[in-house]
């Protein structure tokens, strides 16, 4: 079983609480989702804010237009500074992703630290070269645009 890893870290000129404010909400990840992927959060998340213990359910299509059903678990809620997202059911068999914050000089570092495992064992690892790893980085790469134009973009003097 190949295990992989994404890190991806952005800098954002805000401060903790209003990047807080905005990456704890579940109703923020459809503006954040790349729209071919045709997010959908399909449960009802109750609270504004993420807690551990969450379940989010959605319908998302990650390759080929196809449809699927994800559920992630919110696991660790640490306010201001972290949270972790687990798949419990979707298209990998291990999905863990950590949300940091950092409050640097000018602004947030926000890092996230993806861990996941693609189905199908060998043929998942085959996938994961040539497809896979390309659509995980495309969500993020997305995600950075999408959260400076939000935010605006960190200029280091």
């Amino acid at each position: 079983m190949a295990i992989y890893q994404l890190t991806k870290t952005q800098k954002l000129p805000s401060t903790i609480t209003e990047i807080w404010d905005f990456v704890s909400s579940p109703n923020n990840l459809k503006e954040i989702t790349p729209d071919h992927m045709g997010f959908i959060i399909t449960s009802n998340t109750g609270p504004e804010k993420m807690y551990p213990g969450m379940i989010i359910t959605y319908k998302v299509r990650p390759l080929f237009g196809i449809k699927l059903n994800w559920m992630t678990e919110i696991t660790h809620v640490k306010d201001f500074e972290y949270f972790v997202d687990e798949q419990r059911a979707g298209p990998f068999k291990l999905w863990h992703h950590q949300h940091k914050l950092q409050q640097i000089e000018g602004g947030v570092l926000m890092t996230d630290i993806v861990t996941y495992v693609p189905p199908l064992g060998l043929l998942g690892s085959i996938a994961n070269t040539f497809l896979i790893k390309k659509q995980v980085e495309q969500i993020f790469d997305y995600r950075t645009i999408a959260l400076e134009k939000r935010f605006g973009r960190f200029v280091t003097i």
